[in-house]
């Protein structure tokens, strides 16, 4: 009988694998393999079939009692067809990657991105909370992804929705609207990703304030000089302490003019910041700019006790949510179940 849902979350260099039971609990540990998707998507699909026979073996069953895969992709993707490269080879663009690894495998597929895997990942993780979710994800740029009340996951017409990173910041650096990686000017990703990082760092490094500081000493690139700031920051250096306010307070603004429109009532923040010991810091900081940007009705409840309407918290999935998130989905397409287990 087939009572296992495998989820694989393809990223650009290792893919994380999980499988769920029938009662959608993980069973087995997750795993990791190297992600080839630079060399095309049928060099994946190798990777993806190895991952689902080890994730079998670890879990002392075979790969045919998985009955439905979940996929989520790094890049924009609509019923199974990925829309954009991203770090995606060029093969994967306009292919039917759900329809070709259905037929590789055999199996019912879901697919989707891969902060909307997070997202419902971080959902059926909170046993306890039936309510919606918005997910924001700061990396090398600024992902999210929507759950409504139930565990319903919000995708949108076409499957685009939730690219929180393009949401209008009008907030000027040096008289300038940022631009994002993408040359994308006066958004949010332009002012809270790794992406803004480095230049933030930059422009910091050259003021004279900071000439003697050890990062504007080092002759190391600016990417280095960037990965090595959040180890200031644990330290408590004012330039690093400094640079994260920045980002954290208009992630808040960000945060409060999605709660204006999606009205979530959670907010979870993943990506690697969650894993830093100034993390406590960080999410009060951002609190603090949801609460000068947000309007009342959308910080508490005028009625007493006055209740919270939305809160803001780490996330808890870490690197495992969009692997349980996708397999979830997986086991929804089989069962038509997408409440908690």
């Amino acid at each position: 009988m087939k009572t296992h849902f495998a989820g694989l979350d393809i990223g650009g260099s290792t893919i994380k694998c999980m499988l769920v039971d029938g009662a959608g609990d993980p069973s087995g540990s997750i795993i990791e393999v190297p992600s080839f998707v630079k060399e095309g998507y049928r060099r994946t699909f190798g990777q993806l079939c190895a991952a689902m026979a080890k994730l079998a073996e670890n879990a002392g069953i075979s790969v045919e009692e998985i009955a439905a895969v979940g996929l989520d992709v790094p890049a924009p993707c609509s019923n199974g067809v990925v829309w954009g490269k991203a770090n995606l080879a060029e093969d994967w663009v306009g292919t039917d990657i759900r329809g070709e690894f259905s037929k590789e495998t055999g199996k019912p597929v879901f697919m989707t991105n891969d902060c909307n895997a997070a997202a419902i990942g971080e959902w059926m993780y909170r046993p306890e909370h039936g309510g919606g979710l918005l997910f924001v994800a700061p990396g090398t740029g600024l992902g999210g992804g929507l759950v409504l009340p139930g565990g319903i996951l919000y995708e949108g017409n076409n499957g685009l929705a939730l690219e929180v990173g393009d949401l209008s910041v009008p907030r000027f650096e040096d008289g300038e609207l940022p631009v994002d990686g993408r040359g994308r000017s006066g958004c949010l990703e332009g002012w809270v990703s790794l992406m803004a990082l480095r230049r933030q760092l930059g422009k910091a490094l050259v003021r004279p304030e900071n000439a003697q500081h050890p990062l504007a000493l080092s002759a190391d690139p600016i990417e280095a000089k960037a990965f090595k700031l959040r180890d200031y920051a644990d330290q408590g250096d004012a330039l690093a302490r400094g640079i994260f306010a920045l980002q954290a307070n208009v992630l808040g603004h960000g945060l409060g003019d999605l709660a204006s429109i999606l009205d979530p009532g959670l907010i979870t923040i993943g990506g690697g910041l969650a894993e830093t010991s100034f993390r406590d810091w960080f999410i009060d900081e951002v609190r603090k700019g949801f609460a000068e940007r947000a309007m009342l009705p959308y910080q508490r409840c005028p009625l007493p006790p006055h209740e919270p309407t939305t809160r803001i918290e780490w996330a808890i999935g870490g690197d495992g949510a969009a692997a349980y998130g996708s397999a979830r989905k997986a086991m929804e397409l089989v069962t038509g179940h997408h409440a908690h287990a």
